[in-house]
């Protein structure tokens, strides 16, 4: 990153960066490796390939809706929400917010037809091949490797500008080390890992940012009030208003270069959600009665995150920036820094001193690991069963899978430091990043999604829309540029223009190529029968391994055919109800709550803006309760077995409560009444 102004001052030293990056990262490395112990010897878990990949599909909505948070706070979450609120004011956490959470709500109605349709896949590129066959797979693969390297690299540039920003840790040093903690405990636990360290994670998120809105809101002795923060955002709408926004006011929602990142933003992040085998894994994951309940929860408990931070950090750089205490006083913040992410880390400083900074490192280590251990399990994943198991080793046990899942994670990590470091020095920052993943992915969003939806969508329209959709984008995207600047550079490129149309382009093109190409070859009539065929991997050795070396018979989960008919009845159930509740959802956050304030121009009153906060706070609070306390609330009999089966081991009172040693939590949750709860299998009473 090019020298700037904000960059020479540096609140922390190295070694509190290099602390906070490698200590936590071993921390929770070695917490993983307890609690995988912990699961083991207690509950009979054993690391089979199905555990590692989908945690026994058997996870909670509470746990589903904390991971899903986790996954979708990136590094971006934070850095780029307050960056747009910077340039635009007001509307910029909006449109970051709802921009970005009618992905995850659109998202459980695949999440439940995944159920429905797959019970046995891995990754949703098996569902394609299944449906397929090899060619659109390919294509597949392709474009989710791209997702998946698009969004690592954001996390890691993102985060490793914050670290040198506000550590002076070098950007490449940070990139290779932020990966190594997280490939650990990834390793030691597979997803289950990622689902516990994600609650963590998102427990620590949601608290520095309730510290920073109090701070800002509340106690700060230069601002500390909304009132304050509003007359401070008036005064600077007077020094430097805002092109495009009604009357120049960082204080409407009326903004005309916001309302064109709304877009950008909506088209882009439709394909980190739906081409992102992440969150195919987490839906994989989920109970199924959980699924729905879990990403509902999740959208809407995320959607507080950039608003209320975004609101609070990208407002207080505003309103502080010609105050001493702001680090680029006298001047306003250079555009390469406000690019790379660095708002936040600026205003933290100026709120809270070498305490604000301090947050901020680590509010943006827990946003980078938790979003890469969801990546580091959706490549290793497709390396391990898409690549390897399909093309390489049929045959492959399950515990070579998880040697090839182990492989995978390591060597995604290195590839993709290194990748990020090359962007640092290419002088491509994370909001270049975020604003052309769009560009590159999108065209694969509706060809993916229809391959669950739709049966009459054929091979070529699926395999053959992606492509054209990604040349007509770049072509869309690169003349536009041209046509504006007329040369081609990192920051022509990255202007609003030229991203909207290649955007655009790569959604919607594809609702051309797709029936054009269906009607034209003939349509599919696809039974969904061959994605119900899609098997599970062989851990026969494993277990059998496990039940002599250790005495655990480990679960078996197998189900009655009325069983299944059940679950099946509630998954249709859920599929309707999913569709309903989401376009509902979705119409409200896009159409019916902020189009009113942008068509008319309203400039927020000090009461109105006051109003504003207060509903940021208490969202906010309902975030914590639905992703904070309800997960304790569901794990609480797991939880109290393994605290007491420990002390009992401890004091030598009594061994431990193995599977197939039948404790009195597992007779109370064998009485659950939903028939998936009830599945114990066969185990050895």
């Amino acid at each position: 990153m090019p020298d700037t102004a904000g960059a020479a001052y540096v609140p922390l030293s190295q070694g509190f960066g290099y602390g906070i990056i490698l200590g936590l990262g071993f921390a929770f490395a070695l917490g993983m490796i307890g609690t995988t112990w912990a699961l083991k010897r207690y509950h009979g878990e054993v690391q089979t390939s199905e555990a590692f990949s989908t945690a026994g599909r058997t996870v909670k909505s509470g746990l589903v809706a904390a991971a899903v948070v986790s996954s979708w706070t990136w590094a971006a979450t934070l850095l780029q929400s307050s960056g747009v609120a910077y340039r635009y004011g007001v509307s910029g956490p909006f449109w970051y917010a709802s921009g970005a959470t009618v992905q995850i709500l659109l998202f459980a109605t695949l999440a439940i037809e995944l159920k429905r349709r797959a019970p046995n896949a891995h990754t949703f590129l098996e569902v394609i091949k299944a449906r397929y066959g090899v060619v659109t797979h390919i294509v597949f693969l392709v474009f989710g490797l791209m997702t998946n390297i698009l969004v690592t690299a954001m996390l890691l540039t993102g985060g490793s500008a914050v670290a040198s920003s506000l550590c002076g840790v070098p950007t490449a040093a940070a990139c290779f080390l932020l990966p190594i903690g997280v490939v650990l405990y990834t390793m030691f636990g597979g997803i289950k890992a990622t689902f516990l360290t994600d609650y963590i994670h998102t427990v620590i998120i949601l608290v520095i940012i309730f510290v920073f809105a109090f701070s800002a809101y509340a106690t700060n002795d230069i601002v500390g009030s909304p009132s304050k923060v509003w007359q401070l955002l008036a005064d600077a709408s007077k020094r430097h208003p805002v092109k495009g926004n009604a009357e120049g006011s960082y204080l409407t929602m009326q903004s005309r270069e916001g309302a064109i990142f709304f877009v950008i933003n909506i088209v882009g992040n439709f394909g980190t959600v739906f081409l992102d085998n992440g969150y195919y894994n987490k839906a994989i994951a989920a109970s199924p009665v959980d699924a729905l309940p879990g990403y509902v929860m999740g959208g809407l408990s995320w959607f507080a995150i950039p608003w209320l931070c975004a609101t609070t950090m990208g407002l207080a750089a505003l309103a502080l920036e010609n105050n001493p205490v702001f680090p680029t006083y006298p001047n306003r913040m250079p555009e390469a820094d406000v690019s790379a992410g660095l708002v936040l880390p600026y205003a933290a400083t100026a709120l809270l001193g070498k305490g604000g900074a301090g947050a901020t490192l680590l509010l943006i280590f827990m946003a980078v690991t938790s979003a890469s251990s969801a990546e580091l399990i959706a490549v290793s994943s497709i390396w391990t069963y898409d690549i390897y198991q399909t093309y390489i080793n049929p045959a492959a046990s399950g515990k070579f899978l998880i040697r090839m899942s182990h492989v995978a994670c390591i060597v995604y990590a290195i590839i993709l430091a290194g990748f990020s470091t090359g962007l640092f020095y290419a002088g491509v920052s994370m909001g270049y990043l975020y604003l052309m993943m769009g560009c590159i992915i999108s065209s694969a969003v509706i060809p993916a999604a229809l391959a669950l939806m739709w049966k009459d969508q054929n091979w070529q329209a699926a395999a053959g829309a992606p492509v054209l959709g990604l040349i007509c984008a770049l072509i869309a995207w690169l003349v536009t540029a041209k046509k504006e600047c007329g040369v081609l550079n990192v920051d022509c490129t990255g202007s609003n223009n030229p991203m909207l149309a290649g955007n655009v382009t790569a959604l919607l093109s594809p609702l051309i190529f797709i029936p054009v190409l269906t009607y034209t070859f003939g349509r599919q009539n696809y039974d969904w029968v061959s994605m119900k065929q899609i098997r599970k991997g062989d851990d026969t050795e494993i277990i059998r391994r496990a039940s002599v070396d250790t005495e655990i018979v480990p679960t078996v989960t197998s189900q009655s055919q009325e069983q299944e008919a059940a679950e099946q009845t509630k998954l249709k159930k859920a599929a309707l109800i999913s569709r309903s509740l989401t376009a509902f959802m979705t119409i409200a956050l896009l159409v019916l709550w902020p189009m009113p304030m942008y068509g008319s121009g309203y400039i927020f009153s000090k009461k109105f803006f006051t109003g504003w906060v207060v509903v940021g706070i208490l969202w906010l609070f309902c975030s914590t309760a639905c992703v904070g306390i309800f997960p304790l609330w569901q794990g609480r009999k797991t939880m109290a077995h393994t605290v007491r089966s420990m002390w009992l081991d401890l004091t030598g009172k009594k061994k431990p409560a193995l599977h197939g040693r039948v404790s009195e939590v597992e007779d109370e949750c064998r009485s659950s009444d939903t028939p998936e709860e009830k599945v114990g299998g066969a185990k050895g009473e």
